[in-house]
């Protein structure tokens, strides 16, 4: 829902006639307009109302043919001297995957897109992007600035970077020059430093627990603002190409490739010498609803995981990949199988097949749960919680000393004693105590929660 303000109550009048016999719709959805209740709307000093404001000045300077920025000095444009044509985008509140296809359709709205390059920094994901001129930079940034790509999460952080050019080397999921398509794929290797560069895998259906969430209002993100179409700076008006439905809470990207619907993960270099089924459920779990686990009769090391959606196994699979676990580093990628079988009746396993489809240990089998807003790339601080009165800092820095981790720092929370956060050795260390002592038997019928944090103690 939206309120829209006319110039005056005639045009309001007009519209409202207008409409009302022949629905509107936006993106296939109708759209109702009636009268309301209120007479003005207030809109003094909220920031989504000034980037709301910035982008309709946007559309007003581009309709009129002006492009100069509103309220700047006539003979200055909206350009600073020197101002990049490239942009630097970090995406904040990642809750679920971001690929270059999904920033090309919608920065590509505001003129043609040359270079991308993705990559993660400082344990966030990021984007530099060039335009072909500034003056599209300068009015994504106006108007992109501060939204959010998805329900309450992918937030896009912009600024000019301090880059004029990128060079690109390889067009891949990775980084892509638009204006040189015989460039390799450096088969599937990042075009920047291993520890700079990101495994974003293909998008498919994006599944917002948002959405649906009973009394969650969504925020304003510009796929929601549906009276606003983003113009692209030389030409005409269009809307963004990513679609929603608030009904159901799923998004899809139009003509994005991969594998939409493929909730089973291949996961590849284990340890088979440390690794069970129930190890793997834990740590997965951590990003989504694990239903079924295999690891493989005849090679250990691999294993295929079961999510229960496709926007689950996406997340696990970024989050995940290229982490450490038991001396080895693990890969994980999205599985030619649809689903994990079940051994037949007398087929021997040795226990490498379970299925946690009906476990009590899910964390997101509740709408809207909290633990949705609370998912972390794995970090050496962990966020422990349900920890009894009776547990003191020792018992806790007991426990994961002898589950073999070296405790650098504790801290209990001043507000609620029932959580803490613990930081350990290394990143490491922190994924093989989450896996052994989530669920953890504190007595007095409490069971230990631990997940990743953000935050360092």
């Amino acid at each position: 829902m939206a309120f829209l303000e006319m110039a005056s109550e005639e045009a309001a009048v007009t519209m409202v006639n207008y409409y009302t016999p022949v629905t509107p719709h936006l993106r296939s959805q109708p759209v109702f307009i009636q009268y309301s209740n209120h007479r003005e709307l207030k809109t003094d000093n909220l920031p989504n109302q000034a980037r709301a404001q910035a982008a309709l000045q946007a559309v007003s300077a581009v309709q009129s043919g002006n492009l100069a920025l509103p309220g700047a000095p006539p003979n200055e444009g909206t350009v600073l001297p020197g101002q990049s044509p490239v942009l630097r985008i970090i995406i904040e509140n990642l809750f679920y995957p971001v690929t270059l296809e999904v920033l090309h359709q919608i920065f590509s709205k505001f003129g043609a897109v040359l270079k991308i390059i993705t990559f993660t920094k400082n344990n966030q994901f990021q984007a530099l992007l060039q335009y072909a001129d500034p003056v599209n930079a300068h009015y994504a940034k106006m108007a992109l600035d501060g939204q959010n790509i998805y329900n309450a999460c992918c937030t896009l952080r912009i600024d000019f970077s301090k880059l004029t050019s990128l060079n690109v080397k390889y067009n891949n999921d990775k980084s892509r020059d638009f204006t040189r398509l015989d460039l390799p794929t450096g088969d599937g290797q990042p075009s920047l430093e291993p520890p700079m560069a990101a495994a974003f895998g293909a998008p498919g259906i994006i599944s917002s627990p948002y959405a649906g969430a009973a009394g969650f209002a969504p925020a304003i993100g510009f796929h929601q603002a549906t009276g606003l179409s983003v113009p692209a700076v030389p030409g005409t008006l269009g809307p963004l190409t990513i679609t929603s439905s608030a009904v159901t809470g799923r998004m899809a990207v139009p003509g994005a490739g991969g594998m939409p619907g493929n909730s089973v993960l291949l996961v590849t270099n284990l340890n088979p010498d440390l690794i069970t089924p129930h190890g793997l459920f834990i740590l997965f779990g951590v990003y989504g609803d694990v239903h079924r686990v295999k690891i493989m009769f005849n090679k250990k090391e691999n294993a295929l995981v079961q999510m229960a959606d496709a926007s689950q196994a996406q997340l696990a699979m970024n989050h995940l990949s290229g982490q450490r676990l038991y001396g080895k580093v693990l890969r994980a990628t999205l599985s030619k199988h649809q689903a994990v079988q079940l051994p037949r009746e007398g087929q021997e396993d040795q226990g490498l097949t379970k299925d946690f489809s009906n476990s009590p240990l899910h964390r997101f089998k509740k709408p809207g749960s909290k633990n949705f807003q609370n998912i972390f790339p794995p970090s050496a601080t962990l966020h422990l919680s349900n920890i009894p009165p009776s547990v003191t800092v020792d018992d806790l820095k007991n426990l994961f000393t002898e589950a073999g981790c070296s405790v650098k720092a504790f801290k209990f929370f001043q507000k609620d004693r029932k959580m803490a956060l613990i930081q350990l050795g290394s990143v490491e260390e922190a994924i093989q105590a989450l896996i052994e002592l989530h669920n953890h038997d504190l007595g007095e019928n409490h069971h230990l929660r631990v997940s990743f944090s953000k935050s360092t103690i």
